[in-house]
């Protein structure tokens, strides 16, 4: 069976503790064309900021999958179509890596491990919130990267590592390095991407770019503006193959 991700090439994130642009809809970001919608954030995650923007997204025909930061943002709702649930392999506070998930297992009775997935996650901009929330070790290069995605691979089995710059435009030969490292495994970027130039570079890079800050800050426009730009990447051979 096909991950459900495998036709994706654009994906805009949702921040539960943040405001849309003002006039603008969640019906309007599922009309921008992006193939997926994950809704998280790093801090100020509640049940009850996740279940308002998930009841609301879950209207549309656009998948909608939860990244659950701690076990008290997570809903369960019908239209919910699952979790990505990151793993923090450069975490340098290992209740990322294993510890979290643990407790959301043991108190979380209702979870549905069939559309749950996990994502090998790479932290890199220290200066981030995710970093410090993490304690991650962002001062790794290209070789290191590759090392941890073949790893997610090879050793832990996972189907999508996600390369995260969390606001800044990261740096494409890192992005490649993961990408040129896998097989079968997808590579997610996210972080920075602000227009169809940034879209377009990351998504020959990648095989899934995500928008996050975009759709809060700008809106609607220059989101439908980056989902051109990485389809028009995806139409184009992939760098490195």
């Amino acid at each position: 069976m096909s991950a459900p991700w495998a036709t994706w090439d654009h994906i805009v994130k949702i921040d539960p503790d943040k405001t849309l642009v003002e006039g603008e809809t969640f019906e309007d970001i599922c009309a921008t064309g992006t193939d997926a919608l994950e809704i998280g954030g790093t801090t100020g995650m509640t049940e009850e900021k996740m279940a308002r923007v998930v009841e609301a997204t879950t209207a549309y025909d656009v998948p909608v999958y939860i990244e659950p930061s701690n076990v008290g943002a997570v809903v369960h709702r019908e239209g919910l179509d699952g979790y990505f649930v990151p793993i923090v392999l450069n975490a340098g506070n290992v209740f990322w890596v294993t510890g979290a998930h643990k407790e959301w297992a043991r108190l979380d009775s209702e979870i549905n491990w069939t559309a749950t997935f996990p994502e090998a996650y790479l932290v890199l901009n220290a200066d981030s919130s995710v970093a410090d929330y993490t304690e991650a070790d962002c001062d790794i290069d290209a070789d290191e990267v590759a090392a941890y995605a073949e790893v997610a691979e090879q050793m832990f089995g996972q189907r999508i590592v996600y390369v995260e710059y969390s606001g800044t435009f990261g740096d494409p030969e890192i992005v490649q390095a993961a990408a040129d490292a896998v097989d079968e495994t997808s590579v997610f970027y996210g972080g920075g991407i602000h227009d169809y130039e940034s879209a377009h570079e990351m998504g020959r890079h990648a095989d899934t770019v995500v928008v996050g800050d975009l759709v809060h800050d700008e809106g609607v426009d220059a989101v439908a503006e980056t989902v051109e730009g990485v389809n028009d990447a995806a139409s184009e051979p992939i760098e490195g193959a």
